[in-house]
């Protein structure tokens, strides 16, 4: 098990989720959002590639439309 802060919310995992998947949980996936890990950008080519350790921390932040 380990523990990751999403959006200042502690979520207990199982197991090693990559970023991608951790959004996928959240229900972000597909959604336009910029992340952050442990005060990093995380470009979006790399969400799936990039696993979560515990104690990381994510900011994630999503894109809102309008006019």
């Amino acid at each position: 098990m380990l523990t990751v802060t999403f959006n200042g919310q502690t979520q207990t995992l199982k197991h090693r989720l990559t970023v991608r998947d951790m959004l996928d949980y959240m229900g972000l996936a597909g959604k336009r959002v910029a992340v952050e890990r442990n005060g990093h950008i995380v470009p979006r080519a790399e969400h799936g590639e990039i696993l979560l350790h515990d104690g990381d921390s994510l900011e994630v932040i999503a894109a809102v439309g309008g006019g």
